[in-house]
């Protein structure tokens, strides 16, 4: 048995009193913006420019200039020019070298004023979208050992077009400048971003438990529509009882400009399950109190979201996105369960009936991965503030700030490594489905899926804390490592196979949680913390990327699931 998984989201909050730092976190989301703004404008590619650029270090040096040069140039400058290419392959202080400061001559032979761009190997992708990911300008003065030319490669290979990225400088028409030349290797741009399949453990609308059942989705898109760089792309989720429906678009270069626009709609019909034990509630509409294993929540929501873009760097960018949503929810008319050793009324972070939920959200994202499925080295950052809009009409005032931090390593023997870290806390009454679930963090529990839960078990609790009275949180924190065992790389079909083993340490946790900690426990057991863990196989293929993990069969186990057999 094996289990299919990809990535969800999670929410966060603290308490009402956060609303001036959450004022404060976008004020400060908003100057760096305008600092990396003015950084930014400097380095966006020139939508005029021609189509040719590059970078890395010359082709060959050693050969003849192009035959344009023999007929223009004199042989001195032939001579002059060949040097300073023959200077950029021997490193200064390499062996038959002596190790002595750079003069200002060899500091210049590195550098060439770029006379163009050149591109290769593209039949769908048109040029312009290569060049709005290019920050060189022809009339540049290209430095051969600038970082970001190397940057530039991983963000090409990052937008999902291309499987291979090369560049390379041939010779100009005059001495001293250059042709940037990069060659593509293009990739299918319709592609599978995530699909899920497994098992779970849910319940009916009365609470009462059902055995396994099954779930899966499917979010595909095409990744480069007609060769123009625009994203159009749909998702599914489907679960008993429950469906998820996502549209989305992203155009990296709105009507030509450097602005990026994307926006989605949502629609989901589904149900929750509440309560840790010995629940008792009052269904609507009923005046008996039934006991049972779980509270339900079913409810609806349907709404979308827009946000414009922009690249601060090569590496970084930063979204603002409005968010709208109109809600359905038909909680329990009134419920209680026990929590530790003491029965307590169940909140269910919900508003009977409809609501609005209104939100705006920054985010600044760093990215220098060198490939997006199987990076062996680089870093992923994003920082996020979200504030819901009640002004606007928004029946849940909340805040919420999140960080997300990974770092790749890749090792002498090619194995490779890395650590995530993870962070967030919500403020104020935000709707549970927004909120932290412990199914998000341990790999024992499946993930939402689309915003769907399919699940009623506690997680697992294989440290014997307080992690089994916590469903969903306001503070969530998460820190993992994963080591990688490349077992095949091939350039068809199939580019790379990667085994891999993780381990991390979580917190999922409510206010309540300090201010009173479920009764029964002692120590550091009252803190809601626990270990998970995975292993599988990682497969980047034309089709998109894929994790095959067991972690969904290994949280049926009698020792690590949450609930007794």
């Amino acid at each position: 048995m094996f289990w299919v998984r990809g990535h969800t989201g999670s929410a966060v909050g603290l308490d009402r009193h956060m609303n001036s730092r959450a004022a404060l976190v976008a004020a400060c989301f908003a100057l760096l913006a305008c600092l990396w703004v003015d950084r930014a404008s400097a380095q966006t590619p020139n939508e005029d420019a021609p189509s040719t650029w590059g970078s890395g270090r010359p082709e060959d040096t050693t050969a003849d200039p192009p035959k344009a040069d023999d007929d223009d140039d004199s042989e001195e400058d032939r001579d002059d020019e060949d040097d300073q290419l023959d200077d950029t392959e021997s490193p200064p202080g390499g062996a038959g070298r002596k190790s002595e400061p750079r003069s200002d001559f060899e500091d210049q032979s590195l550098r060439y004023t770029l006379e163009a761009v050149e591109i290769r190997g593209n039949t769908r992708t048109r040029d312009r979208v290569v060049l709005r990911y290019v920050p060189f300008h022809v009339g540049d003065v290209l430095d051969v050992e600038d970082p970001a030319i190397e940057l530039t490669r991983y963000r090409l290979l990052g937008t999902g077009f291309f499987r291979d990225v090369q560049f390379s400088l041939r010779k100009g028409n005059a001495g001293g400048k250059v042709i940037l030349v990069i060659e593509v290797v293009e990739r299918n741009t319709f592609v599978v971003n995530d699909l899920w399949m497994g098992l779970s453990k849910d319940a009916d609308n009365d609470g009462t438990p059902k055995p396994l059942t099954p779930y899966a989705g499917l979010d595909a898109a095409e990744t480069n529509l007609a060769g123009t760089g625009i994203l159009l792309g749909g998702a599914v989720g489907l679960a008993s009882s429950q469906l998820a429906l996502r549209v989305r678009f992203l155009d990296p270069a709105f009507l030509g400009s450097t602005w990026m626009t994307g926006g989605e709609l949502l629609f989901n019909d589904a149900r929750d399950f509440f309560g840790n034990s010995d629940v008792r509630y009052v269904a609507p509409a009923q005046d008996t109190e039934r006991v049972t294993e779980h509270a339900t929540v079913q409810y609806k929501r349907f709404g979308g979201a827009l946000g414009v873009g922009r690249d601060l760097s090569i590496s970084t960018q930063l979204w603002l996105h409005y968010r709208l949503e109109s809600i359905d929810a038909t909680p329990p008319d009134a419920a209680s369960h026990v929590r530790g050793e003491t029965r307590e009324p169940i909140d269910f972070d919900i508003i009977r009936g409809p609501s609005v939920l209104s939100t705006l959200r920054a985010s600044l994202e760093h990215d220098t991965r060198d490939q997006p499925v199987l990076p062996s080295h680089g870093w992923f950052l994003q920082a996020m503030t979200e504030v819901s809009l009640t002004p606007a009409g928004s029946d849940y005032p909340y805040e919420r700030v999140e960080l997300k931090l990974s770092k790749w390593w890749e090792l002498p023997w090619d194995h490779v490594i890395s650590l995530s870290l993870f962070g967030g806390a919500i403020s104020g009454d935000a709707p549970f489905f927004e909120q932290y679930y412990v199914g998000d963090f341990s790999d024992f529990l499946p993930a939402r899926v689309l915003g769907l839960n399919f699940d009623r078990r506690p997680p697992p609790n294989l440290l014997g804390t307080a992690i089994q009275e916590v469903r969903y949180g306001r503070y969530a924190g998460r820190i993992g490592t994963e080591y990688r065992i490349p077992l095949y790389r091939g350039s068809r079909s199939v580019y790379g196979i990667d085994f891999f083993a993780s381990a991390g340490v979580y917190a999922v946790a409510n206010p309540v949680d300090f201010e009173r900690p479920a009764s029964g426990y002692s120590g550091l057991a009252r803190a809601p913390i626990d270990v998970t863990g995975n292993l599988g196989f990682r497969i980047d293929t034309s089709a998109g990327g894929f994790a095959f993990a067991f972690s969904n069969a290994l949280g049926f186990i009698p020792p690590i699931q949450g609930e007794n057999p």
